[in-house]
C-alpha cells in the first residue's frame, strides 16, 4: 500500500505481535518487520502491542512481545487472564461462585511484576477470550495504576465493563468502542459510558461507522485514542478512518496523538525514537 501523507503525529494504542511463527495466521502476519513497515507506511510513529490469545499463562509470551520491541517504535502491554467467567448469565454467576486462580491465571504478584518491569506499560485484558480476573487482581491494577486496554463486545458488553472494572480508578480503554464486532449499538452505549466513567476511554480499533466516531470526538474530544488493530486491519485504512471523518483539525490531533500520549506516557512525543 502506498505511504500515506498526513501531517499529523499518530501513535497506536492497539496492535498484535505473535512471537511464534508456527501460530501466526498466514506468513509475515503479526511479526514485528511486517508491522514496522506497515506502521511507518502510514505514518504511525509509536505502538502499543501485545500478544495474540493463547492457553496458558501469557508470561513467556509478554516477555517475547517485549523483547521483539527492542529497537523498535513498539512499546509492549502484558496481557493478563483470569479464572473468572465474564458472562451475564446465571451459569455463569453459579461458575464463578466455586471458580479459583489456577497457576496459569495471572496473579496479584505478576501485576506487581509487570508494573515494576520498565518493559510494560500497562495491561491487556480480553475476558471473553482469557476470562475475568478475580477481585484481588483487579484491586492490584488499581494499586499500581497502569492503564488497562479492554477487549470489549458482545462478550463484554459496557454494563460488564461498568460494573467490574469501572469502579476502580485506573484508567480502562475500552477496545473496538466496546462493540466488537461491528456493534452498533454497544459502541453507542460505550459512548453513553463516558459521561458518568471519568477513567474510561474509548480506542477506535474496527469502529467502521462514521456516526459513533464522529459523535464521541465532537462530545468527548479528550476521551479517544487511535488504534488500528493491526495486523488484522491494515494501520492505512485504520488512518483514514479517522482522517476522512467531519471533525476538526484539533480534535484529530486529540485523537491521534495527544490522548493516547496522555494515557500511555511511553507514548508521547518524548518516547519517540
Amino acid at each position: 500500500m502506498l505511504e500515506l501523507e498526513h501531517g499529523f503525529r499518530v501513535v497506536d494504542v492497539h496492535a498484535r505481535l505473535e512471537p511464534d511463527e508456527d501460530r501466526r495466521q498466514r506468513e509475515g502476519l503479526g511479526d514485528p518487520e511486517r508491522l514496522e513497515r506497515e506502521m511507518h507506511q502510514a505514518g504511525v510513529v509509536r505502538s502499543l502491542v501485545f500478544p495474540s490469545a493463547r492457553e496458558g499463562n501469557y508470561l513467556p509470551a509478554n516477555n517475547a512481545v517485549a523483547r521483539m520491541s527492542v529497537g523498535r517504535p513498539f512499546v509492549a502491554v502484558a496481557r493478563i487472564n483470569g479464572a473468572r467467567d465474564p458472562a451475564d448469565t446465571t451459569a455463569a454467576k453459579l461458575r464463578n461462585l466455586t471458580a479459583s486462580r489456577r497457576d496459569h491465571h495471572t496473579s496479584p504478584g505478576d501485576v506487581e511484576q509487570y508494573a515494576y518491569d520498565d518493559r510494560f506499560v500497562g495491561f491487556k485484558l480480553h475476558p471473553a477470550r482469557d476470562g475475568l480476573p478475580d477481585e484481588e487482581v483487579l484491586e492490584q491494577l488499581d494499586e499500581v495504576g497502569l492503564p488497562t486496554v479492554v477487549h470489549g463486545g458482545r462478550g463484554f458488553p459496557p454494563e460488564a465493563v461498568e460494573a467490574t472494572l469501572l469502579e476502580y480508578d485506573f484508567p480502562v480503554v475500552l477496545a473496538h468502542f466496546g462493540g466488537h464486532p461491528l456493534d452498533r449499538e454497544l459502541m453507542e452505549r460505550s459512548i453513553d459510558l463516558l459521561d458518568a466513567a471519568s477513567s474510561l476511554y474509548l480506542d477506535t480499533s474496527f469502529v467502521r461507522y462514521r456516526d459513533p466516531l464522529e459523535r464521541a470526538i465532537m462530545e468527548h474530544p479528550d476521551r479517544v485514542c487511535f488504534g488500528s488493530g493491526s495486523p488484522a486491519a491494515h494501520p492505512n485504512v485504520a488512518v483514514m478512518e479517522v482522517l476522512t471523518l467531519d471533525v476538526p483539525e484539533d480534535a484529530m490531533t486529540k485523537v491521534f496523538s495527544n490522548n493516547p500520549g496522555r494515557v500511555f506516557d511511553a507514548l508521547a512525543p518524548a518516547g519517540d525514537g
